[in-house]
């Protein structure tokens, strides 16, 4: 909507008209191309992390013969009981004493606290269990090591698991805010849940300006979830038979 639709009286529904001004206007108030830059790398470092992490530890706690594995499997599960909040300034004193919360090094502290995940592995543990024993003792017999069984044969009979651990974990990652807005000090590294907050310092009587650049934000995730809930389906109820 433009001005004039905003501020009629009794409010309009629908506009009178599309005003793409208020789209460009964001890019020119903040800069929201960096913003977007910052967020993709922050969560896709996250994402990839995480996955790569989860199916390791995943493919452990499903195949590997261990010592108390029940037990070490419990207590890995039970770091997702304690809250955020409580390890946040644990985290902000360490990646501060670090160095990482200026210039270049500001990506590394934003990623850092977030490079493996208890919920991606147990997901994908449950994925794996459901792994055909036969087919796992077939490739054994043909000489398949573990590297090799993972990469080659569980990996891909897993994709939808995987691929909704990859979604969970990248819309989490791009929705951060608390994180992000400790640690930044420099502009140049906001990521765009911090950037976009400054449409409302800058121009607080545009509404449609502050709108139309919320609604820019929520592109990305609109577009992975439009194009990865079938994944997210698949993947969560995989391992609900047995």
């Amino acid at each position: 909507m433009g001005p004039g639709d905003l501020a009629s009286y009794p409010p309009a529904l629908v506009p009178s008209g599309l005003h793409w001004r208020n789209v460009t206007d964001v890019f020119s108030t903040v800069p929201l191309g960096r913003f977007y830059l910052n967020s993709a790398v922050q969560a896709g470092v996250i994402t990839l992390a995480q996955v790569v992490t989860s199916i390791l530890a995943a493919y452990a706690f499903a195949f590997l013969r261990m010592p108390a594995r029940a037990a070490t499997f419990a207590l890995f599960l039970a770091t997702l009981m304690v809250p955020w909040e409580t390890i946040i300034i644990p985290n902000y004193l360490a990646i501060s004493d670090w160095g990482l919360t200026r210039g270049g090094l500001t990506y590394l502290g934003l990623v850092l606290p977030f490079l493996a995940s208890a919920f991606g592995t147990f997901l994908l543990r449950q994925a794996f269990l459901q792994f055909p024993t036969e087919l796992r003792d077939a490739a054994v017999i043909d000489g398949c090591g573990h590297w090799r069984l993972l990469w080659r044969i569980v990996v891909p009979l897993s994709k939808p698991s995987i691929a909704a651990v990859g979604v969970y974990v990248f819309l989490s990652a791009w929705n951060q805010y608390f994180w992000p807005l400790i640690l930044i000090r420099d502009t140049e590294y906001q990521t765009l849940q911090i950037g976009i907050s400054q449409l409302n310092d800058a121009e607080a009587a545009q509404p449609g300006l502050i709108l139309a650049g919320v609604a820019l934000s929520l592109l990305p995730t609109l577009a992975v979830v439009i194009f990865g809930q079938r994944y997210i389906v698949r993947g969560l109820t995989a391992g609900a038979l047995r």
